[in-house]
């Protein structure tokens, strides 16, 4: 295929909710551009998009599908999505690496919560919406109400440039008011009959021509000029005040298409391949360093790595989008973030399994490539004399996790190292082996997500593995000031041990005045600090240790290893085992021997004083607090507040956005542990919400007692 220059490409991702005809017009555009021969069928599991076993398996996309048109002289690089919320992070990533957002709507529904969402991540990263009706043949589609839908949401920036003179059944025609003609089709679909207008029709196409007209010409000082003398445009000003609108999210064009028998589909590639912006007229990418980088096909080479598929008999096939520069079959490029040297032995261009080989691909390309030694997900390649690295990238915080077993405990190593490459492909599956719970944790964007990985590891893997609920990593701190000592001494045949520490310990919290004195049982202590330590606990909060012993009762060489006895049960509190944070300990007095005091003995003297003041010091435990936005429908609004009450939730407050009512709480981990599923359930799938660690709070007095007795029968059961 020949070689398209930055200024003749075009980088779309195709997004939309389950079930919106994605897989089957991604079909439609490959087999009208020429790609494949025939058009294959989600039921017989023939299609580009779709091809993992697992996607067979589900009936659902499950990663993106990158795959290019060639028409009138443009590449289209597609890259169509998963719908389900569970698979956000291929929409994210594919969004990141693409210049406009094609949001298919399913005739029957109008904008659903996938629509939303999506549109929120166009609107973060400022990408231009071209709104695409489908299934305009489903007896239940109503275009004229999805339109006053798509309205009321996002409001007069959205403008139809098509409306179908028919929907249901005998969908088989639209009228095109940027054009202005009538477009039918046979029931074969494919190749339109273009004609005039009917007369019948050409009010309504008038009004909404001009409609379209005003809309294009606002973004354009001298076409709004034009506009005003001359009330029209002509058919490349309209194009170039759409595009304008495009780039500035002034406008968002609405089409329509009937995917399944082909119908619209031409028009749609006539408009992507004419109207949609280029590579070069978008906002610049900055690297890492903030530099900008220009997507120059005579730049410096840099390929940045945004997808990894692991195909059978393949292995690694790793999609790229050239940053700048051009890249050519074997080239040698040095990796930015892992040091190492790779050659480009094989380039090609995708349509899904589908490979076409290529000499060389210009700056704004997408392309993939295999065999390379040493690169992820997220890396960049880069050229002589280029050092640029990007990050450009973020995915939302995790929202569901289990706890993952091999079944057969040999089997944990071959687990992890399938997790950490499944996680290669789908960045948002996160692994954690947690030291404090002991457990290896998986999280993700909801049930189905980690349900998949389950599958996976299940029948590609031929792993047994089960689920289970992840433990709360609960902490444990003070509410008051308490002191205690503690002597050890040990003497069994030539040199001893002996250490006596006094300390006091307090809560602490961050700009705290240093301590002076303390009164415990009508006893006065005098606090004079000579020296303070701050460990910053890698579980979160504070210790601050304080030497304020006098008189050289202890000497300065044992600090450390007091320090190194109360860290011991700071990482094992009392009440639950959990971690401890933001303590304040103030060793005030002591003895040491000539003889037999050594490192060993400060340390489990340290350690027990420290254990013994804390439970004396109004334990207490604290649990995760995440801040949680939930989108629902108005309708459901009062079951959704009622299930998040039930949940210990704090309400924090309620608005409305884009269509959809947002209501923000807080609520402890413990109660979010099914939360995915039971919103889902709630709202029959259309509501969803983002969370993320917002704070340690004190657990209720009720639940500290049932998490202290399990705690205690857990450990009678292992004595």
């Amino acid at each position: 295929m020949k070689v398209y220059q930055t200024n003749e490409i075009k980088n779309i991702a195709l997004l939309g909710n389950d079930g919106a005809g994605k897989t089957t017009l991604t079909e439609a555009l490959l087999y009208e551009s020429g790609v494949i021969k025939r058009r294959g069928r989600i039921t017989a599991k023939n299609t580009v998009s779709d091809y993992f076993p697992v996607e067979q398996e589900y009936g659902y996309s499950v990663f993106s599908t990158v795959f290019h048109v060639e028409w009138n002289g443009k590449k289209l690089n597609i890259i169509d999505c998963p719908g389900s919320d569970d698979f956000v992070g291929a929409a994210i990533t594919a969004l990141n690496v693409t210049d406009t957002a094609i949001l298919l709507l399913n005739g029957q529904y109008g904008p659903e919560v996938g629509t939303q969402n999506h549109f929120r991540y166009t609107e973060k990263l400022g990408k231009p919406v071209i709104f695409l009706v489908n299934q305009l043949d489903h007896e239940k589609c109503d275009y004229d109400h999805i339109l006053e839908q798509l309205k009321s949401i996002y409001g007069s920036k959205v403008v139809p440039v098509q409306y179908p003179l028919e929907t249901g059944p005998n969908f088989h025609a639209l009228i095109d008011v940027l054009l202005m003609k009538k477009y039918s089709w046979n029931p074969e679909g494919g190749a339109p009959i273009i004609e005039d207008i009917p007369a019948e029709e050409m009010e309504k196409a008038t009004a909404w021509h001009k409609a379209l007209v005003e809309a294009a010409a606002e973004h354009d000082e001298g076409l709004m000029e034009k506009f005003f003398e001359q009330e029209s445009l002509t058919e490349d000003e309209m194009r170039e005040g759409i595009r304008k609108g495009l780039v500035s999210r002034g406008m968002f064009p609405v089409f329509c298409v009937c995917a399944g028998k082909d119908m619209g589909v031409r028009r749609l590639m006539e408009f992507l391949g004419n109207v949609v912006p280029f590579v070069s007229e978008m906002p610049k990418v900055f690297n890492t360093r903030g530099e900008v980088v220009v997507p120059d096909s005579n730049g410096p080479t840099s390929l940045f790595f945004f997808k990894t598929a692991v195909e059978p008999h393949i292995g690694d096939v790793q999609y790229f989008k050239v940053m700048s520069g051009t890249v050519h079959e074997g080239d040698d490029l040095s990796n930015a973030d892992r040091g190492s040297k790779e050659r480009i032995s094989q380039l090609f261009v995708c349509a899904g399994a589908n490979r076409i080989k290529v000499s060389e691909l210009c700056a704004g390309d997408i392309g993939c490539t295999v065999k390379l030694k040493d690169v992820h997900t997220g890396n960049t390649l880069n050229g002589k004399d280029c050092d640029n690295r990007f990050n450009f990238i973020k995915y939302p915080n995790f929202k569901y996790s289990r706890a993952i077993k091999a079944v057969n405990e040999a089997d944990t190593e071959k687990m992890m190292s399938a997790l950490y490459r499944m996680r290669e492909e789908d960045p948002t599956w996160e692994v954690e082996q947690s030291k404090e719970l002991k457990q290896i944790i998986v999280h993700g964007q909801g049930e189905f997500h980690l349900r998949t990985l389950k599958w996976r590891l299940e029948n590609n893997e031929k792993l047994a593995v089960n689920f289970e609920e992840p433990k709360i990593p609960y902490r444990e701190t003070i509410t008051k000031a308490a002191r205690a000592d503690y002597r050890h001494k040990k003497q069994s045949g030539g040199a001893g041990q002996f250490g006596e520490v006094h300390l006091i310990v307090e809560p602490y919290y961050d700009g705290m005045p240093l301590p002076e004195t303390y009164k415990f049982n009508g006893q006065e202590y005098k606090v004079t600090v000579k020296n303070q330590e701050v460990v910053d606990l890698e579980w979160g909060g504070k210790l601050v240790f304080i030497n304020s012993t006098v008189g050289g009762s202890i000497d300065a060489r044992f600090m450390p290893a007091i320090l190194k006895g109360v860290m011991s049960r700071m990482e094992q509190g009392p009440l639950t085992g959990s971690y401890a944070r933001d303590v304040r300990v103030i060793v005030y007095d002591g003895k040491m021997h000539p003889v037999d005091s050594n490192e060993v003995s400060f340390m489990l003297a340290g350690r027990n004083a420290f254990s013994e003041a804390f439970k004396n010091a109004g334990p207490k435990i604290l649990e995760p607090i995440y801040d949680v936005e939930v989108f629902v429908p108005s309708d459901k609004m009062g079951d959704v507040m009622g299930d998040l009450q039930g949940r210990r939730a704090m309400i924090m407050g309620m608005s409305s956005e884009s269509g959809y009512e947002k209501l923000v709480a807080k609520v402890p981990l413990k109660e979010m542990s099914s939360y995915s599923t039971a919103l889902s359930s709630l709202t029959g799938g259309r509501a969803s919400f983002i969370m993320k660690f917002a704070s340690y709070e004190l657990v209720p007095a009720d639940v500290q007692d049932k998490l202290i007795k399990e705690f205690e029968a857990k450990q009678e059961k292992e004595d």
